[in-house]
């Protein structure tokens, strides 16, 4: 059954809306909020649990992905588009916005892990989704979010994973955590640093490693590097000092999948 709203008053639009914007409200209730079929099809796929789907008048969204989405336990709404606008995040509303569980775990979750990307304070929405994505394409076993860093379920983050959100396993967990975690796994954690102690990437067995990106203006942090057991570099031959953050990133994890094609 699909419920009429035409208040923006209402508790739902409220409850999308206020999802959307906070990021501590967010993490206290466990949700996040998507749009778009597509999306909607990844989180249903993934089962991260959908509670609530809304849909503009006149908006082309399958009825089958609606009904998956009534079967796996979501209340269908729908209402104007207008007052759909009012709780989307983007210029040009998909028509259709959602709200589900965070798919954002403890370490624990990365106990089978052998390929980790480690992130320390870097709060650009645009390079951590695009990270998200890369190790997806890579496929790393996941991603740990340490200290500093943007909230992997906000709406600008969600939408550059295009889907990675909900395939790519992501834990949130101190540095010092994590270090101790990845000890434990016996999984060395290296540095992507500008050093004199560090080495050619391509010098370094990282078939099983984590590789720690920091901060896109300040780089990784001495009381990182202090956790590591290594640094690397990525060797470059032109004028530039550094690269972006989430081009680093790409480049390490494709060097980590080169390294562990003869684990497949």
């Amino acid at each position: 059954m699909t419920v009429r709203i035409e208040s923006r008053e209402n508790a739902l639009i409220k409850h999308l809306t206020r999802l959307s914007a906070d990021r501590k409200f967010r993490r206290e209730t466990g949700e996040m909020v998507g749009e778009g079929g597509k999306l909607l099809g990844e989180a249903l796929a993934s089962g991260a649990g959908v509670h609530a789907v809304l849909t503009a008048d006149g908006a082309a969204v399958s009825e089958d992905l609606l009904h998956a989405a009534e079967r796996a336990g979501a209340k269908l709404y729908r209402c104007p588009a207008a007052l759909l606008a009012k709780v989307s995040n983007v210029k040009t509303p998909q028509g259709i916005v959602f709200s589900c569980a965070r798919p954002v775990a403890g370490l624990h979750a990365l106990s089978g892990a052998r390929r980790l990307m480690v992130l320390e304070g870097l709060q650009d929405p645009g390079n951590l989704g695009t990270i998200m994505r890369t190790a997806d394409a890579f496929a790393l076993d996941g991603l740990i979010l340490c200290e500093g860093c943007v909230d992997p379920t906000a709406p600008k983050v969600v939408r550059a994973t295009m889907g990675a959100v909900f395939r790519l396993p992501t834990a949130a967990a101190s540095l010092a955590e994590t270090a101790d975690f990845l000890r434990e796994l016996k999984i060395p954690l290296y540095a992507a640093a500008l050093s004199a102690d560090s080495v050619p990437a391509t010098q370094v067995d990282l078939h099983r490693a984590a590789v720690l990106i920091g901060n896109e203006g300040r780089g990784v942090t001495r009381q990182a590097v202090e956790q590591c057991d290594g640094q690397i570099i990525i060797p470059m031959a032109g004028r530039a000092e550094s690269l972006n953050a989430s081009v680093a990133a790409a480049i390490l994890m494709y060097e980590m999948s080169r390294t562990g094609e003869a684990d497949a």
